[in-house]
């Protein structure tokens, strides 16, 4: 039987987002799959991380793709954003927990090509006059990201109906990062 890698990462990424303490016993049962299995496919719980680390940067730069984000005023394309990132939010919630993903000389390069292409549309977005200049680009992509992981947190903990969590990121988000109009 061949193990397909894509659907046992997708069951990992389920499982760990929900349980991010789980043992990668608990990962091959909701893979479907021996732990010998598991391990031949991932040598431990670093590689498994690593994996989805992958998985998660590609699923995201799909997501920035599919938001078009040089179409039409930046504030819209941050609404098109959250609503194309919310499937691979869970995701991102574990990894931004992930401490060693960020450290040192192995951290993957893929972060730094999303950074880019996020703080350019918020650096749009300042440039259009439509969000506020006195918070970084950097700062900017640090909130999507933590807004995205929260929203994703609770909704899966059933405090917030998954409905409401595109609308509240955007809300919350866009709500900060907007420049006033001075009277």
């Amino acid at each position: 039987m061949s193990v397909d890698r894509t659907q046992v990462l997708h069951a990992a990424a389920a499982l760990l987002t929900r349980k991010a303490t789980a043992t990668m016993d608990e990962v091959a049962r909701a893979a479907g799959i021996g732990r010998a299995t598991l391990h031949r496919h991932f040598a431990g719980r670093d590689a498994l991380v690593r994996a989805l680390e992958q998985l998660c940067i590609e699923e995201t730069e799909a997501a920035l793709d599919a938001a078009r984000l040089d179409e039409g005023p930046a504030d819209e394309a941050v609404r098109r954003l959250i609503g194309a990132c919310e499937p691979v939010a869970p995701l991102l919630a574990f990894l931004y927990t992930e401490n060693q993903l960020f450290e040192g000389e192995q951290q993957n390069a893929g972060w730094t090509r999303l950074d880019d292409r996020l703080a350019a549309l918020f650096r749009r977005g300042q440039e259009q006059g439509a969000f506020r200049i006195d918070l970084t680009p950097a700062w900017l992509c640090e909130a999507f990201y933590g807004l995205l992981g929260s929203g994703a947190w609770a909704v899966a903990d059933g405090r917030v109906a998954a409905n409401d969590i595109q609308y509240m990121i955007a809300e919350l988000l866009l709500g900060g990062a907007r420049r006033s109009v001075e009277k």
